[in-house]
This record gives structure tokens, C-alpha cells and sequence, in this order.
């Protein structure tokens, strides 16, 4: 039987790779334009239009909320998920365990699982949970994780959302310093600068970076749940005595083939 280790951070080369990509066309499109880079960089701009998005973000949501985004931050660029093959392997382990000594042969085991939901289950079902029971209080479980899971991506994408408003306040308020200083030519090009650049900024930070992260995160609070699903399914099975290879087969149903590439059909043992 193969067997499969448990992937720890590995780097996610699309976002890597992504967010230079995009703001170097940008700024590549600037230079063959003939556009200075300098031109680009107004402290003014950057100040009115990504402080005040971060002022907004702190009024729409809590510090904590806030602060599990910018940690979150860290998921963009690296995948900490155990593959599904591992999570699979381990669910199978579990049940070849129980259907040769009993559930009960679980519980010291169960002790030590890592996932606290498959930990929290597999007693659940060692301490004899009706089935109903056990699939009611694991489905509140499911609902609460994804509901956190997301937090991070609706905060980026509020924060998305405010970039470009906020933008053109910024160009409204260059355009005011501009008409306030009509009879001073020296003045009139920083403030023509900042009105655009400001929205440039909140245009270019919303759509090239924040909305993007926005969508990264989601697509790993995703896979986070997909996961979850798969464990959500495997303890029910295991309380229930299903083969394991029945399980294997159920559980092989919830994940993509290219996801279970690792593992060649035939290798987990019954």
C-alpha cells in the first residue's frame, strides 16, 4: 500500500508570478508610451487613496475580522491544505482499524488526529452519538469553518470595492488644489498629478491586486471545505461500518481525478 505524506506550505507559482506580471505590463505600457515612472509615484495619491480604503475597511469590519485577512494574506501565495489523497489514506486507516477491532479500538487514536474536525468526530462516534446527531452537530461545524474561511476574501473584496470610489475622490481633491491655484503655474502639475494618479491607484489596486487576492482566498476557503466534506463524510462512514473500500470509492467520488493522481486506482489496500 502507498502511502502518502501530508503536504506542508508549498508555493503557489500563479500567485507568485501574477501580481508581478500585472503591474509590470502596466508599468511597461507606461514606459513605451514614452511616460515617465516617476510620474507615477505621488505620496499625496497613495496616501488619500489606500489610507482611506484602509479607513473604510475598519469601519465595515471588526479589527478581528481585519486582522484574520492580513494573516490570511499568507494563503495567497503558499498552499498549507493536505492533499485529498492524505486525507483520504488517513480516513481509510481509521476505518480498517475500526472494522477489524471495533469503534471502539478509535478512541486513542482519535485522541491524536490532527484535523480537529475528524478528531472531534471520530469520538463523537466512539462515544456512541446516534448517526442523526452526529451528522447534525458536524454540519454546524462545516457551516461555521466556511463561514470563517471567508472572512478574509469579503474583506479584500470590500476593500476592492472602496479602491476605485475612493480614487476618484482623490482626483476630486487634486482637481481642487488645481483650481485653487489657477494664478500659479508651479502649482497646477502636482495637483493635475495627484487627480490622476489617485485614480490610477485606486483603479489599478482594486483590480490588479485587492479583487484578485479577494478571489485567491476564496478559492482556497473552496478547497478548505471540499476538504472538510471529505472528513464530514468519512466519519459517518467509518460510524456506520462501511468497507473501506467502499469509503475509499464514496470519498474518491467528492475529489477530481487529477487531485487523486498521486495515488495510482488499486494501491489502498481494502
Amino acid at each position: 500500500m502507498a502511502r502518502v505524506k501530508p503536504a506542508r506550505r508549498r508555493l503557489d507559482l500563479t500567485s507568485v508570478t501574477g501580481v508581478p506580471v500585472a503591474v509590470g505590463m502596466i508599468l511597461l505600457g507606461q514606459f513605451l508610451e514614452g511616460g515617465a515612472m516617476r510620474s507615477l509615484l505621488q505620496g499625496a495619491a497613495a496616501l488619500i487613496v489606500f489610507g482611506g480604503t484602509l479607513g473604510a475597511v475598519l469601519i465595515s469590519y471588526s479589527f478581528a475580522d481585519v486582522k484574520r485577512a492580513a494573516v490570511g494574506l499568507g494563503r495567497v501565495f503558499f498552499e498549507d491544505a493536505e492533499p485529498p489523497d492524505a486525507t483520504i489514506e488517513t480516513i481509510l486507516r481509521y476505518a480498517r482499524l475500526a472494522r477489524k477491532d471495533g469503534i471502539l479500538a478509535l478512541e486513542d487514536e482519535a485522541a491524536e488526529a490532527k484535523d480537529p474536525l475528524l478528531r472531534k468526530g471520530l469520538m463523537l462516534a466512539v462515544d456512541g452519538l446516534n448517526p442523526k446527531t452526529l451528522r447534525e452537530m458536524l454540519e454546524v461545524d462545516l457551516a461555521a469553518a466556511e463561514e470563517r474561511d471567508l472572512v478574509p476574501a469579503r474583506v479584500f473584496e470590500a476593500a476592492g470595492g472602496f479602491a476605485p470610489t475612493i480614487g476618484i475622490l482623490g482626483a476630486v481633491l487634486g482637481l481642487i488644489h488645481v483650481m485653487e491655484n489657477l494664478s500659479d503655474p508651479s502649482k497646477l502639475g502636482s495637483g493635475i498629478a495627484v487627480a490622476f494618479v489617485a485614480t490610477v491607484y485606486g483603479v489599478g489596486g482594486a483590480n490588479l491586486i485587492l479583487l484578485p487576492i479577494a478571489n485567491k482566498l476564496r478559492a482556497r476557503a473552496a478547497e478548505a471545505a471540499r476538504r472538510r466534506v471529505l472528513v464530514f463524510e468519512g466519519v459517518l462512514a467509518i460510524q456506520e461500518g462501511l468497507n473501506p473500500r467502499l469509503i475509499d470509492q464514496k470519498l474518491q467520488g467528492f475529489v477530481g481525478e487529477d487531485q487523486l493522481s498521486s495515488v495510482r486506482p488499486g494501491e489502498r489496500a481494502a
